[in-house]
């Protein structure tokens, strides 16, 4: 654990202030969710939550699906980071942070394609929880059909979060 040197007392209510360095570092935004843990050692640790994680396994299964049946590669992020990727190189973008662009395009909650690029983010409950990306193979276009595929497997990703 990295010691940031920064001290901060609990209030009448029982809050504490994450100071805006580390939420800035951290990319924790105002009404992001926080798990609590404590440790055998007195520790309290906060983690983000990412609910995506939760449906790691649907994630998966979706990418796999979409990526064999689009020939393409097909990419599942959370909020911070990627879960999920089929049909491209694991190595590549697995467990790699979401860069500015993407969480750019997950905040406004709109969808963005181009021929070589189709975004669709994740809403569940009126939130962006992550996306799914669709990036080509070879010299390939993407069309309407990879944006169909790319909103049905956010919308699906999303009903599973809600239930």
């Amino acid at each position: 654990m990295k010691a940031t040197g920064i001290v901060r007392r609990i209030d009448d209510l029982g809050r504490v202030v994450i100071p805006k360095e580390i939420r800035r570092i951290l990319r924790i935004r105002e009404g992001d969710p926080l798990e609590i843990y404590t440790s055998s050692n007195g520790e309290v640790i906060l983690k983000k939550y990412s609910p995506i994680n939760e449906l790691g396994q649907f994630a998966g299964e979706y990418a796999e699906t979409a990526a064999s049946i689009l020939d393409s590669t097909v990419i599942v992020s959370d909020t911070d980071q990627i879960v999920a990727v089929s049909g491209g190189s694991k190595a590549e973008y697995m467990d790699k942070k979401v860069d500015y662009e993407l969480d750019k395009i997950i905040q406004s909650k709109t969808s963005f394609h181009n021929e070589a690029k189709i975004v669709v983010p994740i809403l569940a409950h009126g939130d962006a929880i992550g996306s799914i990306t669709i990036l080509p193979k070879q010299n390939r276009t993407l069309t309407d059909v990879e944006l169909k595929a790319a909103e049905i497997g956010a919308s699906f990703l999303a009903k599973q979060m809600e239930h």
